[in-house]
């Protein structure tokens, strides 16, 4: 069985990463495409062998074969794309961040949960093989118990001219919106703990736009951990590590390069195999690293086949709103306030 996907919003990541990867999947097939650029829409749609090209969403949504729909629009049309979605009964894999605001993704949510229909986040990332034999690793206790970890994403993202993602009203945010949502939500998935209070800073450094081209905060985690994301917009690509890390009372995990849009990277593990006590010099006695080595695939197919899975087999999506709703209220707690407690 494939179910058959309509795909709102199809260009961006939908064309340079989902569509692709739905390409791959065995339980999913694109069957129409919407865009508000006609020649996108139908450029998508001869592309990827759809049936259907439309410049309104409304017209897939009425399609009784759709069984799914993949919203990767911009941000601000989340909200109107998702209630009418839920409304007509369609499966929902929504690009992140639900939506502009705590507000937003909250009325999202319970309109699927109301009108008995699926919800998926487009939270990729977790899907990739280094990080989930990361977290394996961290729920055995390899490293102990976390007391820090971190997570850093960048890019180069100049001023543009019509660029949505650089108006706050079209986007909600800048760098801690498009990329600092995979290093809240990794942290969190990863290491099984919750941000319980954060604080953090968001400054427009080196651009003109009216979001954030950088963003540093620090998250104080169930369990008393210490998370720290930065993003920023004003690094350039070639200068980032992008290094994802976790300290234990026995131990780290250090991962660079794995925060992208491809599985790729390299993660060493330094195990300490017992405690060696209080050393007054503070000599560092040298572990050999232990490189992890994983499979490779694709993160977007899985996500894709994940979702539906999950709808063939009538089981919540294991990436859905509720369990990533905490990602959008750290964000809104740092940007109206510079941080607070997070419930």
């Amino acid at each position: 069985m494939k179910l058959k996907w309509g795909i709102i919003g199809c260009g961006g990541i939908a064309d340079r990463r989902t569509l692709p990867g739905m390409m791959l999947s065995e339980t999913s097939e694109c069957y129409a495409v919407m865009d508000a650029n006609p020649k996108a829409a139908e450029a998508c749609r001869d592309k990827y062998g759809a049936k259907f090209a439309t410049t309104d969403y409304n017209e897939i949504l009425a399609m009784p074969e759709v069984d799914c729909v993949y919203i990767a629009s911009p941000v601000f049309c989340h909200k109107e794309q998702a209630l009418a979605a839920a409304k007509a009964k369609k499966h929902i894999l929504l690009e992140k961040p639900l939506g502009l605001t705590t507000e937003e993704s909250l009325e999202i949510i319970q309109a699927c949960e109301e009108n008995g229909v699926k919800l998926g986040v487009g939270f990729m990332m977790r899907y990739h093989a280094y990080h989930q034999a990361i977290k394996e690793i961290i729920a055995k206790g390899t490293i102990g118990d976390i007391v820090s970890m971190r997570a850093q994403f960048t890019c180069w993202y100049p001023d543009i001219e019509g660029a949505w993602r650089q108006d706050k009203k079209l986007s909600g945010g800048g760098a801690f919106v498009d990329l600092g949502v995979h290093c809240i939500d990794l942290l969190q998935y990863i290491s099984g703990l919750q941000a319980v209070e954060v604080t953090g800073f968001s400054a427009t450094q080196t651009f003109n736009y009216n979001v954030d081209d950088s963003t540093a905060m620090v998250m104080r985690m169930s369990g008393g951990a210490l998370g720290i994301v930065d993003v920023n917009f004003n690094i350039p690509d070639s200068a980032a590590n992008n290094p994802l890390e976790f300290y234990g009372t026995k131990g780290s995990i250090i991962a660079v390069g794995t925060l992208g849009q491809e599985e790729g990277g390299n993660v060493k593990i330094l195990a300490c195999p017992e405690d060696t006590g209080y050393d007054a010099k503070q000599s560092r006695i040298t572990v050999e690293p232990i490189e992890l080595k994983v499979d490779f695939g694709n993160m977007y197919t899985k996500e894709i086949d994940a979702f539906a899975n999950a709808v063939i087999n009538d089981t919540e999506p294991p990436v859905n709103g509720r369990n990533t709703l905490s990602v959008q209220k750290i964000i809104d707690a740092v940007y109206t306030g510079g941080g607070g407690k997070i419930n």
